[in-house]
């Protein structure tokens, strides 16, 4: 491992004369333990003579921690610079674990970095979303002795924000913005979604009410609008004059993000309380045309609807070229007033208008805003599921599965927003003919992550750019923008793979996740190896995925991850040449039935520092620089479970002088020129290499599931089963689903002896799926993922 080295070129100094930066990964310093995300920084005057010194050592800068004042020296190895105004914005988010997430991530911080005063923005401060108006970006706080203060967005609430804030604009008795009463709120940029800005023409003339108008539209309301003659809902986020007409902002519903806007003349606008509330049966023409249009062609079939369709089936509603909405039958008859045969639907969405009940009388049951009456004719089967009964999944039972390709970078799922796209049923990835194992290998790298987006876009060889685009286009984008990607999508992927692997059953059989891993990674997209192992003088060996291997162990009951790492790369004599952006661990196991311990306790965090090769080490009596390793002492009951076992030479030789341990034979370390010992850095320790956990895949009778951490938060979790559910039989389809299991961190924090009693059959909602089942864990260096 190469030691990081201060470089000669300085970072961009703020306004105050201070260079910034934030801590990539935790940090010990004497009795304190700086947690990753929190920042420092040194003063231009003293960055200058540090560099220009030539005695002091360049892997380590002593800075001034923003949490307490204290100075400290830290390794550069863990410290990122922060350029312009990005100290500020950071600094306001106090959770440090978010705040080195929205570092790393960018998006959202580049976006704050852009925003200016009268833009209009949609903000979440407590679970809700509500339209907004930025007033005021700058610091409300100051602390006597820090020499950066936060900075905030002061935004002005609109539409069904209004009343939600807690301020009129003043913090603490200082005005920063005026607004009525309650209407105000000061928010860090992570809790704020960027509205692109208008132009700066549109941005002059604040929109009148006109006398003519009825009910002008404003920002915050729901509003419909027709777009070839189909009638879109979504929410005015902003309005302007341009030239002589008035145009409405909307954040259009159909597009399944707050990204995605749309300019409509406000004279093709109506607010959603005026809209007829028989829209949905007979009361919109546009909508009724489409349908006609459609369904004219079929013949007689459709005047009393599709000969399947009946309660209880799911249904697609299309309305123009590649729009539809879906559901689930509840009620089928006959309407007061009309003549078709009607059916109320359940919608999967909010875009309905009704929760079951038509002009006073109840037909069915759902939530607000989900139910909707259509003509029965203008219902067709859900066709986004259907699967060909045949395993081979010929490419025509899928032709009106297509879903249209998104060709943007669209970020992982974190947090409130993974929970909003992603949990449910008929979310994830949807499972197919033995394809579990390819599904939750692909939820597990993708959906709350980036440590591998890499393979999404590095450009692969030219014959193999259509599996890329696969991938990307038609797998990961959907999954991060609307949560739910086709059985025919991942078959499309299988194909290619079965072409290009030299297995021809990639469609059709069942395989372990770390074959399709191997293949799609080396064979095809050809990225680099995420493992570099080295075993004692030995040549370097590369791998993607990495298999303990190791013997019964008495002593061990319950291990935890952590354990069996460490024991399976002692007793191979292996470690690891560089630090991996993403560590794929396949747990000791023999086939698909065996497990050699019959549970397994998560490790959030892998501690790898003492797997590096070639790495500073810390004495495990003294906190010393270590300079001897002894393998015999890692088995000695004496010592800690956890942990490989190295000395400093006074230590060495004072464990080493007892009789049961002076048989024993200790290597010798090599120590970083560049890493001096204690003696001359005072209470410096050796920093940590930590990985923190972000996947397990599970096994269970040859099905595969898998779990992920979407959040910070211990109980931030959430599983996946690509077959959670059916419906139909063979010419059925499979339901994929996505839960939260917050009960996952009460085992966690139970005590060893306490979890081993356990049965498993007792464990509350999923648990026993994670500790008894577990077959692949994958933790993430984000700081190394800066680099690959």
């Amino acid at each position: 491992m190469t030691t990081a080295v201060i470089p000669t070129s300085p970072p961009p100094a703020q306004g105050d004369g201070n260079f910034y930066y934030i801590l990539t990964d935790e940090f010990p310093y004497g009795s304190k333990l700086f947690q990753a995300g929190h920042m420092c920084f040194i003063s231009e005057r003293s960055y200058m003579h540090f560099i220009s010194s030539d005695t002091a050592p360049k892997s380590h800068l002593r800075v001034t921690m923003l949490q307490d004042n204290s100075t400290v020296t830290v390794s550069v190895e863990v410290l990122q610079p922060l350029k312009d105004r990005e100290p500020g914005f950071l600094l306001a988010i106090g959770n440090q674990r978010e705040r080195l997430n929205c570092f790393l991530e960018r998006q959202g911080l580049e976006a704050a970095m852009e925003a200016k005063l009268g833009q209009q923005v949609v903000v979440n401060p407590d679970l809700q979303h509500f339209p907004g108006i930025i007033r005021y970006i700058g610091r409300i706080t100051q602390a006597t002795w820090s020499p950066l203060s936060p900075t905030f967005f002061g935004v002005e609430l609109q539409g069904d924000g209004e009343s939600r804030g807690h301020s009129d604009g003043s913090f603490h008795g200082i005005e920063y913005f005026k607004c009525r009463q309650n209407c105000g709120i000061f928010l860090p940029f992570n809790k704020i979604q960027f509205v692109p800005g208008l132009d700066s023409d549109r941005m002059k003339q604040e929109p009148k009410p006109d006398a003519t108008r009825v009910d002008p539209v404003k920002v915050g309301d729901a509003v419909g609008f027709y777009l070839d003659e189909i009638l879109t809902k979504g929410l005015a986020v902003g309005v302007y004059k341009e030239g002589n007409q008035w145009f409405v902002r909307v954040c259009s519903e159909e597009e399944g993000t707050t990204d995605s806007f749309r300019d409509i003349p406000m004279d093709s606008v109506v607010k959603e309380g005026l809209l007829s509330p028989v829209f949905e049966p007979v009361g919109c023409p546009g909508f009724q045309k489409e349908l006609t249009r459609e369904r004219s062609q079929n013949g007689d079939e459709w005047e009393s609807g599709h000969p399947s369709l009946d309660v209880n089936s799911l249904v697609q509603i299309p309305l123009d070229k590649g729009n539809q909405v879906s559901g689930t039958i509840r009620w089928v008859g006959n309407l007061p007033k009309t003549t078709h045969k009607m059916a109320g639907v359940e919608l999967d969405e909010d875009k309905g208008i009704t929760d079951g009940e038509w002009q006073g009388v109840r037909y069915f049951q759902c939530p607000p805003k989900r139910g909707i009456f259509v003509k029965l004719q203008s219902c067709q089967p859900d066709m986004r599921f259907q699967c060909s009964s045949s395993p081979s999944l010929d490419s025509s039972s899928f032709n009106e599965l297509d879903s249209p390709q998104v060709l943007d970078n669209c970020p992982p799922l974190r947090d409130h927003e993974a929970v909003h796209i992603l949990k449910g049923q008929m979310r994830g990835i949807q499972g197919h003919c033995n394809s579990c194992y390819m599904d939750v290998a692909l939820f597990s790298l993708f959906s709350c992550t980036s440590v591998l987006d890499s393979m999404l876009f590095k450009p692969p060889p030219m014959s193999d750019r259509n599996v890329q685009k696969i991938l990307r286009d038609e797998i990961v984008t959907p999954l991060r923008r609307s949560g739910f990607v086709t059985a025919q999508s991942v078959m499309r992927l299988r194909q290619q793979l079965t072409e290009k692997g030299q297995c021809s059953s990639f469609t059709t059989s069942e395989k372990d996740p770390e074959e399709f891993l191997n293949l799609i990674m080396h064979h095809v997209l050809g990225i680099e190896p995420l493992l570099r192992l080295q075993s004692r003088g030995r040549k370097e060996q590369d791998c993607y995925c990495y298999q303990i291997f190791m013997d019964k162990q008495e002593d061990l009951v319950v291990p935890n991850v952590q354990q069996l790492v460490e024991r399976s790369f002692l007793s191979s004599d292996l470690k690891l040449v560089e630090i991996p952006s993403c560590f794929i661990i396949q747990m000791p196991r023999f086939g698909k039935e065996y497990k050699m311990f019959s549970k397994i306790i998560p490790s959030l965090e892998l501690d790898i520092t003492d797997l590096l090769l070639d790495s500073p080490r810390e004495c495990s009596v003294c906190g010393d620089v270590a300079t001897q390793e002894c393998s015999e002492c890692f088995k000695d009951r004496t010592f800690a479970m956890t942990g490989l076992k190295q000395y400093c030479n006074s230590c060495c030789r004072q464990v080493h002088s007892h009789y049961q341990r002076k048989a024993h034979r200790p290597t010798k370390l090599h120590v970083p020129d560049e890493f001096p010992g204690t003696s001359q850095l005072g209470s410096q320790r050796v920093p940590r290499e930590k990985m923190e956990l972000f996947a397990v895949l599970c096994i269970e009778t040859s099905h595969y599931v898998s779990f992920v951490k979407y959040g910070p938060e211990k109980e931030n979790w959430m599983f996946f089963d690509s077959m959670a559910d059916r419906h139909g039989a063979e010419t059925g389809y499979n339901i994929p689903t996505v839960t939260l299991c917050p009960e996952v961190a009460k085992y966690l924090e139970l005590p060893v002896a306490v979890l081993a009693m356990e049965q498993p059959r007792d464990m509350e909602g999923v648990a026993k799926r994670l500790f008894c089942d577990a077959y692949m864990y994958m933790y993430q260096s984000k700081k190394m993922a800066l680099y690959k």
